[in-house]
């Protein structure tokens, strides 16, 4: 018989690093174009108006930019977690915790300084979606709830709470009936490139990712993360406080992510609207694996994620494509690099086995 053998990888090659992202990647790509096949399209004239609808104008290199803001900052709230084994997928009720401070920061907090409401804005934003990812961590260190089910059952708490306020105390008079709150005033608007809708959350998103790197790479704390999540058993022996660590990193976690509730917020649409946040807390996932919890490659992988979305209104639009498809293919590549992880940790071989026979033992045994 031949069996199947995983042994752990004690070394990783630097090209096994680069190689199996890459190969996942296009393997997804590969049967996506399948399910584009099957839909009626040719795949190469899919991905084709894919890259030209992204990157054929500076518009869409503009939108690209845009999108890769809050898909950085929420792979890096997820990804803090994931490197300590926690499985933390509320990025997306954590932005929307993290948008509805922004929002009543100025709504009862406001003063006519632009610099004081940004401090205001980051803090109430940062601490909503902190103490929303930490209850999720508090469950899981008292009594080892599971923060998969938790952060996914906060997810609809944290987005059906941001429509309560839309559609109800904070709705616009003015709106003409459409849920909206009102405008920011000028003083509580993040600063925006001209010409496009880039705004000064893109600074913020990468100042996250460089101080986590040099956190997990360079502090103490940042060893703790990584035994912990490599190594639990071995951590408890050496005297790391485990319970604390869950704690802190899902309160970093969700105050990353609230910040990129703050940025959509007060940056981009400088007011709160149903469906302003499109998902981002759920494709962060993917970009966090992708980057392969490193957060100096998560803005790359971000922007390579923005070229996907902006492309993907390119499909919606010349080849009559529902978002469906879209999101199926994000799906697709998520599955396909989570599986890669596999042979990333292990070395696969082929081994042949004696034949089981009768009391369940091998026929050498049996001799």
């Amino acid at each position: 018989m031949i069996r199947l053998k995983f042994e752990p990888r004690l070394y990783n090659p630097p090209w096994i690093n680069v190689l199996i992202p890459v190969a996942s990647v296009v393997f997804g790509l590969f049967i996506g174009g399948l399910l584009f096949a099957f839909l009626g399209v040719n795949p190469l004239e899919a991905y084709g108006e894919v890259l030209r609808g992204a990157l054929g104008s500076s518009y869409g290199l503009g939108e690209i930019v845009t999108k890769a803001i809050p898909l950085t900052l929420t792979a890096l709230g997820g990804l803090i977690c994931y490197k300590m084994l926690i499985w933390n997928i509320g990025a997306e009720g954590q932005l929307c915790l993290g948008a509805v401070a922004t929002v009543a920061a100025v709504r009862y907090f406001f003063v006519d300084n632009a610099f004081v409401m940004f401090l205001l804005m980051f803090a109430a934003a940062a601490i909503a979606g902190g103490l929303w990812g930490m209850l999720a961590g508090f469950l899981r260190a008292r009594w080892n709830v599971s923060e998969t089910i938790t952060t996914l059952m906060l997810n609809y708490i944290g987005i059906n709470l941001s429509e309560y306020f839309i559609y109800g105390p904070w709705k616009d008079p003015m709106s003409m009936g459409f849920p909206f709150t009102p405008n920011f005033p000028d003083a509580a608007r993040l600063w925006v490139f001209e010409g496009t809708r880039i705004h000064a959350g893109l600074f913020i998103a990468l100042a996250v990712a460089v101080v986590l790197q040099i956190a997990l790479k360079r502090s103490k704390w940042g060893y703790e993360i990584t035994v912990t999540g490599e190594n639990p058993r071995a951590a408890r022996y050496a005297g790391i406080n485990i319970a604390a660590n869950i704690l802190l990193v899902t309160f970093i976690g969700g105050a990353i992510a609230g910040l990129a509730g703050f940025g959509e917020i007060a940056g981009l649409h400088g007011r709160m609207s149903r469906g302003f946040s499109m998902g981002y807390g759920y494709t962060g996932i993917l970009v966090a694996w992708l980057a392969r919890l490193s957060p100096i490659y998560v803005p790359l992988v971000s922007f390579l994620m923005g070229v996907l979305l902006v492309g993907g209104d390119t499909l919606q639009v010349v080849m009559g494509l529902p978002l469906a498809s879209l999101q199926i293919l994000q799906g697709l590549i998520l599955f396909s690099v989570l599986a890669a992880e596999t042979f990333s940790r292990f070395k696969i071989s082929f081994v042949r086995t004696e034949p089981l026979v009768s009391g369940g033992k091998s026929a050498e045994e049996e001799a």
